[in-house]
C-alpha cells in the first residue's frame, strides 16, 4: 500500500506551491497525496491578486472525511490564513496520531501576506507545539521569534528559538543567505547540517512547500526525522536546479524532475 500523506494547505492557481505542489510532490515520491485546501487564492508568477478562506467548518470536515475513512501516515501543513483556522488544524493535528511537517508559511515568494499578523501567536501557542518538524524560512523565523539570522553561525540562534515554542524537530532553511545553501535540522540536542550547491535559477516559486512535503512523504514512509530531512532535500535540490519558466515572472521548481522525459506526442 503506498503511504498515505495529507496536506492542509491553500490552492495555488498558478500550480507552482500549495495544495498543487504538494500533490506533484507526493506523487513523485510514491505516495498518495489527499488534501484540505484552507483557502484558495488567485496566483500566478507575478504574485498572488487576491485569496479567499474557507469557513472553519469546511475545512474540519474535509479533514475528518480523509482521517475517519482512509487514515494518514503524515500531516503537512501551509497556507493557514487565519488564527481560527490555525487553532483548528492544531487541535485536529493534536488528535490524530501521525507525525506532523508544520511549514508555518508567512509571505508568498512575491513576498504577499499569506497569514494575518493576528496569528502568528496562535501558531506560536498551538500549532508549533505538535509539530514533528517545523520548517521556517528566516523571514518566518524573524516573524515568529524577532530573531534575524544574517550570518550561518547565527542558524543556531534561530532553531532554539522557533524549538522554545515546543517542536520536536525544527528545520532552519538558510537559502537567503550568500553561499551554499545550509540549512540547520535539530531536536536541541542532535544537530544535522545540510548543505546543497546554490544553483544560478531564479525559478524558484513553491520551494517550501514542495521541501515541507517532499519531508513527510520521506515520515510516511517510515523513515527517521534525519534521514527523511536528508532525502526531502535532495529532492528539492533537484527540483530547484530544473526549475523552468512559466509567465511573466517566477517560474516554478519542477516536481518531475526524476522522470524519464518525453518529446513529441
Amino acid at each position: 500500500m503506498k503511504p498515505l500523506v495529507l496536506t492542509v494547505a491553500g490552492s495555488d492557481s498558478g500550480g507552482g506551491a500549495g495544495i498543487q505542489a504538494d500533490l506533484k510532490t507526493m506523487l513523485a515520491l510514491g505516495a498518495h497525496g489527499m488534501s484540505v485546501i484552507t483557502a484558495v487564492t488567485a496566483q500566478n508568477s507575478l504574485g498572488v491578486q487576491g485569496a479567499w478562506e474557507l469557513p472553519v467548518e469546511a475545512v474540519r470536515a474535509q479533514y475528518r472525511s480523509v482521517v475517519d475513512d482512509i487514515g494518514v501516515q503524515a500531516v503537512k501543513t501551509g497556507m493557514l490564513a487565519s488564527a481560527e483556522l490555525v487553532e483548528a488544524v492544531a487541535e485536529l493535528i493534536g488528535a490524530t496520531d501521525a507525525p506532523a511537517v508544520i511549514d508555518p508559511v508567512g509571505v508568498s515568494k512575491h513576498g504577499d501576506p499569506l497569514l494575518a499578523a493576528s496569528a502568528l501567536d496562535s501558531v506560536r501557542r498551538r500549532l508549533l507545539p505538535v509539530a514533528t518538524v517545523a520548517t521556517p524560512n528566516l523571514d518566518e523565523v524573524a516573524q515568529l521569534t524577532g530573531v534575524r539570522v544574517e550570518s550561518e553561525e547565527q542558524l543556531r540562534e534561530a532553531a532554539a528559538a522557533v524549538l522554545s515554542y515546543g517542536p520536536r524537530w525544527v528545520l532552519v532553511k538558510g537559502g537567503h543567505l550568500p553561499g551554499d545553501a545550509v540549512d540547520l535540522l535539530t531536536d536541541g540536542s542532535e544537530e544535522h547540517w545540510l548543505r546543497a550547491p546554490r544553483h544560478d535559477n531564479r525559478h524558484t516559486h513553491g520551494t517550501g512547500c514542495t521541501l515541507a512535503s517532499a519531508i513527510a512523504s520521506q515520515l510516511a514512509k517510515g523513515h527517521r526525522v534525519p534521514e527523511a530531512v536528508t532525502a526531502a532535500k535532495e529532492y528539492v535540490t533537484g527540483a530547484i536546479a530544473a526549475g523552468f519558466a512559466l509567465g511573466g515572472g517566477i517560474g516554478p521548481v519542477d516536481h518531475g524532475w526524476r522522470f524519464p522525459r518525453r518529446t513529441g506526442a
